[in-house]
């Protein structure tokens, strides 16, 4: 009788020291997932410390944009975006990478891990601000037709029928073809603004529809023999756009431009590509 009670006190002994293990097991295991009350180490924001571990920071645009972000005649980048990023970098204690991309597949770039941001003039619309984490704007735009100084055409009322270029995936190309007169244009969709106003030099096309401050600047800077005519589309205004979760990544780049505008940097930069600041940094 001892025997077999003592036999049993063992086995109830070793049941239970498993079932602590086993419970013991349990709630290790459940530490840090969805339920829990602290978040898994793979959702955190690293945005900001991958690009300073990297050591660079990635900006993606299409380099045909004069004046933000533009190929010169050296075939050095350049340009007014070109120049704060330049900035921005330097006081992040990075190097600035600039990656020419297709605009038409910019999101794909930028979500893939290709570039950290896509930074070129780029218009805020409703489909970017769900798709990126848009900076604050930092200049205002209008969308504005061009035409050879010897067309017949005084507003947008004469151009029925006219062919108008207009650069392929742009926000131009989408207000373009919202607008009272995409049932009577005949638009002519190309890779770039520098593409449409060539063929409009060339009689290809009648106007260009396009952003105000490359019309203006290409007028000043290459003494064309162009005007604007009176009435665009509609007013926007740019920013830079960074992937969805990247917050702490585009926080500082909004950070120390804000810096760079206290201190007079901005102005520096703007006046020396437009003449005075035209930005809306705060």
């Amino acid at each position: 009788m001892r025997k077999h009670f003592f036999g049993k006190l063992l086995t109830g002994v070793l049941t239970a020291a498993m079932m602590f293990t086993f419970c013991g097991c349990g709630a290790a295991d459940t530490s840090g997932s969805a339920g829990s009350d602290t978040p898994a180490a793979s959702t955190a924001d690293d945005s900001l410390k991958k690009v300073k571990d990297a050591g660079k920071f990635v900006l993606g645009l299409d380099a045909t944009f004069e004046p933000m972000g533009y190929t010169d005649e050296n075939d050095q980048i350049v340009g007014f975006d070109i120049d704060l990023a330049e900035e921005v970098c330097k006081r992040m204690g990075v190097e600035l990478v600039k990656q020419p991309i297709n605009w038409d597949t910019k999101e794909e770039d930028l979500n893939g891990g290709r570039i950290d941001c896509i930074w070129n003039g780029m218009s805020v619309n409703a489909s970017r601000q769900e798709t990126m984490n848009l900076s604050e704007p930092y200049m205002k735009n209008a969308m504005v037709f061009v035409v050879p100084a010897d067309s017949d055409a005084k507003s947008m009322d004469d151009l029925a029928e006219a062919k108008i270029g207009v650069q392929n995936g742009s926000s131009a190309q989408e207000i373009l073809e919202a607008s009272a007169i995409a049932s009577t244009m005949n638009e002519q969709v190309l890779a770039t603004n520098v593409e449409a106003l060539m063929q409009m030099d060339s009689g290809l096309v009648d106007a260009v529809f396009l952003d105000s401050v490359v019309a203006e600047y290409k007028i000043n800077a290459d003494q064309k023999d162009w005007k604007i005519l009176p009435d665009g589309l509609e007013e926007e205004e740019y920013a830079i756009g960074f992937r969805k979760n990247d917050a702490a990544l585009r926080d500082e780049v909004q950070k120390i431009l804000g810096e760079m505008k206290a201190d007079g940097t901005v102005e520096k930069i703007a006046s020396e590509w437009f003449g005075s600041d035209v930005t809306t940094i705060q």
